[in-house]
């Protein structure tokens, strides 16, 4: 089978490692390549449901729920099993190994990783000896996935952008960017990294595809140039205009993902909130109102190829 500079740098790799409220508002070269009931697939072994899943999950991981909502989250995508899947910047494998069960026998998942071009723009912890590692990277997510598949056969591959296997494109049903858009809108000036990046998903997905978007989401009446990636944030609005732009339409928006209590000001970035906390761990006050705000506030986007 085949089968994210100090507190900055802390951040995306935190976010890198990583990706119950209610819907309110829905409209309707780099390298080698809301069910209860179980639900059935053709082979004889049943896809595991996302409740069934999710409550087999570590303690760390349910610890994030709150935050990150996985359930409904999937479910408004429409990810279901048997589906074919392309999640970008898995990391390590926070959903991947909540959408691999759910995927069941009949399943595909695939792995997208940032342009090997594009990582050295990190700076910092992007030393060349780390860069060199990302060559690798396909094969040895892939092998590490094959571990989370909880007894199935789904299908795993990987790739990057700018490096989409041609026998991959029109066949995907599903692509999820889950806050992992704001490191290609900020290096886009760079090397035209989140151009390239819709463009390769476009092409990967079948007509009518879906494209789910969770990402940190900055004010709107904050300025742009504090709003361009750097800081984690983007607007909804930047966001939505990308994708249209990139022949996708919009059919749905949530508020599964918001926190009404993150407001941030041009002062501050994702990584001062948990769970990287980066400018109050030796700051006990600064830290406990941190950790009251928790998370940051997130779009949640459902898109169409058309």
């Amino acid at each position: 089978m085949t089968t994210k500079t100090l507190f900055l740098t802390a951040g995306v790799l935190c976010l890198v490692a990583c990706g119950g409220g209610t819907d309110s508002g829905q409209t309707t070269s780099d390298t080698p390549s809301a069910t209860t009931d179980i639900v059935e697939t053709t082979d004889a072994k049943p896809a595991q449901t996302l409740t069934q899943i999710l409550n087999a999950q570590p303690d760390a991981t349910k610890a994030r729920y709150q935050y990150r909502h996985p359930k409904e989250t999937l479910e408004f995508f429409g990810i279901e099993p048997g589906m074919t899947v392309a999640e970008a910047l898995p990391g390590g494998g926070w959903y991947s190994k909540i959408i691999l069960p759910h995927l069941g026998n009949e399943g595909k998942l695939a792995g997208v990783d940032y342009s090997i071009k594009m990582w050295p723009e990190f700076g910092g912890f992007a030393t060349p000896e780390f860069v060199e590692t990302k060559k690798t990277w396909p094969a040895t997510w892939t092998a590490d996935a094959m571990e989370w598949r909880g007894g199935y056969d789904t299908d795993i591959t990987a790739f990057t952008f700018g490096n989409v296997p041609s026998d991959i494109k029109g066949q995907v049903d599903a692509v999820l960017f889950i806050r992992a858009l704001h490191n290609l809108a900020r290096f886009e000036d760079k090397g035209g990294y989140l151009t390239e990046a819709l463009k390769n998903t476009h092409d990967m997905l079948r007509p009518g595809g879906i494209v789910g978007i969770v990402q940190h989401r900055g004010p709107e009446d904050n300025d742009d140039a504090w709003a361009d990636g750097n800081n984690g944030y983007l607007k909804q609005s930047f966001v939505i205009k990308a994708m249209q732009d990139a022949g996708f339409k919009l059919v749905a928006e949530s508020e599964i993902n918001a926190n009404p209590k993150d407001k941030p000001t041009t002062d501050d970035m994702v990584w001062r909130l948990p769970p990287t906390l980066g400018t109050s761990r030796d700051k006990p006050e600064l830290k406990a109102e941190m950790e009251a705000i928790g998370e940051t506030d997130r779009m949640t986007l459902k898109f169409v190829k058309e």
